[in-house]
């Protein structure tokens, strides 16, 4: 019997709506759960994804299940979207007491009711959220994904690639530490084929010895310039989430950046942020530690400075919660 892959979505925000239709364009799901609390939305879209059925390359089964969180519990894979985009429009900490909240009505739910799939979270402060959702739901934290930084490196290849005139695709290049204005960009790592960025811009500084404050700045901050013109991004990161959803059901062992949960990487450990990753079947199988220079374990301090801040306005409720494992 064939295996059948199944996916749910909590949110059909701008972001959970295009991933639905990613994730169908791509042929992915035999079955797709959709779950939000606005019911008119949460119908009209169902009802346009069902319409679009002929025109995917594989049939699938489309449910809307509104707040019925419990029917998620059988899917390999669960997308958090879930959220408020205008509570980030300066930055993604508006959004902290929103999507913790909203997190806690459905995550114990859904792990209540027997879920053992990963979770790929795409809701901000993504590391914030991350880390509440393996809290909440008691899981092993390797079952949980954050989309964290795999979008923001994304950012900086592009960066990059329209600096030295390369294809974005040859580029191997990280942001590392939080979704949100503290990540910064691992360029004593970036690499073309093998060849560090450092040697490169030695040997031809016109080319390869761009200001990288600049494209840093770029990467970091290219997610407001899409909201300046529209009130919200969708598309990269849509995609960003199914690539990650991908790397899970075909169990790719595929490296990209992304939040999990620290244990000691950089003397950091407790919560979640963006680092290299192996992903497949089970969620984050290893994490990769770059050789950061001085600068860059400095940033990765403060930007895990920035989230423990984060997750400790959020008030102690959860140190006497009996998931906490």
């Amino acid at each position: 019997m064939a295996l059948i892959r199944k996916i749910g979505i909590v949110g059909l925000g701008h972001v959970g709506a295009h991933v639905a239709n990613a994730l169908l364009m791509q042929g992915i799901p035999d079955e797709l759960y959709l779950a939000d609390v606005n019911e008119q939305k949460l119908t009209s879209e169902a009802q346009d994804l069902n319409d679009a059925l002929s025109f995917y390359p594989r049939t699938c089964k489309i449910e809307a299940v509104g707040d019925e969180y419990e029917r998620l519990a059988e899917c390999d894979v669960i997308v958090n979207a879930a959220g408020n985009v205008t509570s980030s429009a300066k930055d993604r900490d508006g959004e902290l007491f929103v999507t913790t909240d909203i997190a806690r009505t459905f995550v114990a739910r859904i792990a209540d009711a027997g879920f053992k799939g990963v979770w790929v979270s795409v809701s901000n402060p993504c590391d914030v959220v991350c880390t509440e959702i393996w809290r909440l739901s008691g899981c092993d934290p390797r079952r949980v994904i954050g989309s964290g930084t795999a979008l923001d490196s994304a950012r900086l290849r592009n960066a990059i690639a329209g600096k030295v005139g390369l294809d974005q695709h040859s580029i191997c290049a990280y942001m590392l530490g939080e979704h949100g204005f503290s990540q910064f960009a691992a360029f004593s790592a970036v690499n073309f084929g093998g060849k560090l960025l450092a040697e490169l811009a030695s040997e031809q500084p016109e080319r390869f010895g761009f200001d990288q404050a600049e494209v840093e700045e770029l990467a970091r901050r290219g997610g407001y310039v899409t909201y300046a013109g529209k009130q919200c991004t969708e598309y990269a990161v849509s995609l960003a989430a199914v690539r990650l959803v991908q790397a899970v059901v075909g169990n790719e062992h595929y490296v990209t950046a992304c939040s999990t949960l620290l244990t000691g990487e950089y003397g950091q450990s407790g919560h979640f942020t963006s680092l290299p990753c192996v992903i497949g079947a089970d969620g984050v199988e290893e994490v990769y530690s770059l050789s950061l220079n001085e600068r860059e374990e400095k940033a990765f301090a403060a930007s895990c400075e920035h989230i423990q801040g984060n997750i400790a306005r959020l008030g102690e409720w959860w140190e006497a919660d009996s998931r906490v494992k």
